[in-house]
C-alpha cells in the first residue's frame, strides 16, 4: 500500500494521496524513517548498594567473627555497635548472588524414586501383594490379611491371615504361591509397597533364588499399587464382611468362602465381566464367543430393541498396566525388557 501512496503522491501530493487510499500520513512517515535498534542499558536503582559497599558487606559476613552467625545476628550486633551496613534481606541477597547461601544443618535428603511401570499381557507375569487389617474381637485388636493378586487376571493366587505383619510369613506365602502356580525362572515380577515385610531380607533372598524381579512402589504414593488397594475395598465392602472377627479361625473360615467367591463367581468389571478364574485359566475367549452368539441371537429376534445395532459383550483387556506411559512417552527400558 505504501508504494502506491508514493507513486500517487508524485502526481497529486502526499495529503491527497493518503486521503484517497485511506492510509494515515503518520504510517508513511514512520516507514520512511530509518530504524535504528534501541539498546537499553540495565538501570541501576538509585537506592542500590555500590560494588564497593557490597564487597564490604560480603567481607563482613564472611569474616572470622561472623562466619558462623546468621545475617540477623550480624545485623543486630552491628546495630549495637552503632554501625549499619544494609538491611537483612540485602545481606541474604548479596550472599545469594555469590552462591554462599545454603542450609548448614545436616538435614535428611530424600532420594528420587523412579515411578514403577509394569505391564502384564497374560497370567503369572506380574503379581501385586499387600497387607490389610481385619478388625479383631475387641478394640485395638486386629488380624493381618495377606493377599497376592495376579495383575492380568485379578486372580488371588495366595492369601493368609496372621496375627501380625512378618517378613518370614510373607516369604512362606509367596513361596507356596509360586510352587502352586508353577512359576519358572525369571518368569515373574512381584510388585508391592515399601512396608517392612515387603523389604525384609528373607523375601529378598527368596526372590533371588526364584529369579523373581521385585518392584517397589514410591513412598506415600498409593496409586503405585492400585489393584491390591481396589481388591481390599472389595473385601471390606462385601455383604458378608463382619463388624469384628471373633478369632483368627473365624477370619480364616470367612476368607475361604470369600476368596472362593471372588475367584470363581465374581464377575469383574475390569475383566469384561469375566471371573478372575476364567481369565487366569484361559477360558475367557471361549466365554466371549458364547456371549457374542447369545447377543447376536437376541438381536436377530428383536432388532428394534437395539437402537445402536448389533450389541457386543464387554471385551477382556489385552494388557494391564501399573503406571502406563503418558501420551508421547515410551515405556521404560526395564518394562520393555521384562515383557
Amino acid at each position: 500500500m505504501i508504494p502506491q501512496v508514493e507513486r500517487l503522491a508524485q502526481q497529486v501530493g502526499v495529503t491527497a494521496a493518503c486521503d484517497a487510499l485511506g492510509v494515515p500520513r503518520s504510517s508513511r512517515y514512520a516507514l520512511r524513517r530509518p530504524r535504528t535498534p534501541k539498546t537499553r542499558l540495565p538501570l541501576t536503582p538509585p537506592r542500590a548498594l555500590s560494588l564497593e559497599e557490597k564487597a564490604v558487606v560480603r567481607q563482613t559476613l564472611n569474616s572470622e567473627r561472623f562466619v558462623d552467625q546468621a545475617p540477623r545476628e550480624v545485623y543486630a550486633t552491628l546495630l549495637d555497635e552503632q554501625q549499619y551496613l544494609c538491611s537483612v534481606p540485602t545481606m541474604y541477597r548479596i550472599l545469594r548472588e555469590n552462591q554462599e547461601l545454603r542450609e548448614r544443618r545436616n538435614q535428611l535428603r530424600h532420594p528420587v524414586y523412579v515411578k514403577p511401570e509394569l505391564v502384564a499381557t497374560g497370567p503369572n507375569q506380574v503379581w501385586t501383594w499387600d497387607i490389610t487389617k481385619l478388625p479383631g474381637p475387641v478394640k485395638w485388636a486386629c488380624f493381618c490379611l495377606y493377599v497376592v493378586l495376579d495383575l492380568f487376571s485379578r486372580f488371588v493366587v495366595g492369601w493368609m491371615i496372621a496375627a501380625r505383619e512378618n517378613g518370614l510369613r510373607a516369604e512362606q506365602l509367596i513361596a507356596e504361591s509360586c510352587a502352586r502356580q508353577q512359576i519358572g525362572l525369571k518368569q515373574l515380577s512381584v510388585h508391592s509397597d515399601r512396608g517392612a515385610p515387603m523389604t525384609a531380607k528373607p523375601l529378598a533372598l527368596l526372590f533371588a533364588d526364584l529369579g523373581v524381579t521385585q518392584s517397589l512402589a514410591r513412598p506415600h504414593v498409593p496409586d503405585d499399587n492400585p489393584y491390591s488397594e481396589a481388591q481390599f475395598k472389595t473385601v471390606k465392602y462385601h455383604p458378608t464382611f463382619p463388624d469384628r472377627f471373633g478369632c483368627a479361625l473365624d477370619a480364616r473360615t470367612w476368607g475361604q468362602l470369600f476368596f472362593r467367591w471372588y475367584n470363581f463367581e465374581h464377575h469383574h468389571t475390569g475383566l469384561g465381566l469375566m471371573t478372575p478364574a476364567a481369565v487366569h485359566f484361559g477360558q475367557a475367549q471361549h466365554l466371549f464367543a458364547q456371549r457374542e452368539q447369545v447377543l447376536q441371537l437376541a438381536y436377530l429376534n428383536h432388532p428394534e430393541r437395539f437402537v445402536k445395532g448389533l450389541p457386543r459383550p464387554p471385551a477382556v483387556p489385552s494388557e494391564v498396566w501399573i503406571n502406563p506411559p503418558g501420551p508421547g512417552e515410551k515405556a521404560s527400558a526395564d518394562t520393555q525388557e521384562l515383557h
